[in-house]
């Protein structure tokens, strides 16, 4: 059976800077009915177990290492067996939420998940983290932007480890270079297509946020 993708939303809070605001968190899951990878293990480890209904969870990716993203990744991976897997540059971020616990392994750039017969290419976008990263699934015609690119525009710059002019090149060199029909599955909110945010690029720059 080809790799699907399942979906839940979880809520709970965002906290940087010394603000917190509460969130509803999207969180991906690609498999089969046999095994399958969590992207952004977010809120609430029990419900995304549950989600799984009983697959062999093979990894837990982290789009990028905001708390809202990572904060049930440990308890999922204790309950599971599964590595978290982190791009490094985001380690200064994992470790305000999880200063005693480590990822189990990197992210790269170009780097390719294999899960249920499916590639899923490693895309390093920085600017909304230092290490946010976004997954490319070419045989499911889907990226997974976690909080880089939404539907509207680009993720918010503007706090700590962040950088408007680097998300814009982010998303204008490595997302929108995409075909235009790549579905685009956010960390938040609704999906939306590359074709639908691609003419939407010099609106973004102009409004510079």
């Amino acid at each position: 059976m080809a790799a699907r993708i399942d979906h839940l939303v979880t809520s709970g809070t965002f906290a940087l800077d010394g603000g917190e605001w509460d969130v509803d968190n999207n969180v991906w899951i690609v498999g089969d009915d046999t095994e399958a990878i969590v992207i952004d293990a977010a809120h609430d480890a029990a419900a995304i177990e549950a989600a799984l209904n009983g697959r062999t969870l093979r990894a837990i990716v982290c789009t990028h290492a905001h708390n809202d993203h990572i904060d049930a990744a440990p308890a999922l991976a204790g309950a599971t067996g599964a590595p978290v897997l982190l791009h490094p540059d985001d380690l200064p971020l994992w470790k305000q939420t999880h200063p005693d616990r480590l990822p189990d392994g990197e992210l790269a750039d170009g780097q390719e998940l294999e899960i249920a017969g499916t590639t899923l290419q490693v895309l390093h976008t920085p600017g909304h983290a230092p290490g946010a990263v976004c997954l490319y699934a070419p045989g499911l015609s889907t990226v997974f932007t976690g909080d880089t690119l939404f539907q509207g525009g680009p993720g918010a710059t503007g706090r700590s480890f962040s950088h408007f002019p680097t998300i814009v090149a982010s998303i204008r060199d490595r997302l929108l270079t995409l075909p235009p029909e790549t579905t685009v599955r956010t960390g938040h909110g609704d999906s939306t297509t590359i074709g639908a945010e691609a003419p939407q690029l010099d609106e973004w720059i102009a409004r510079g946020h």
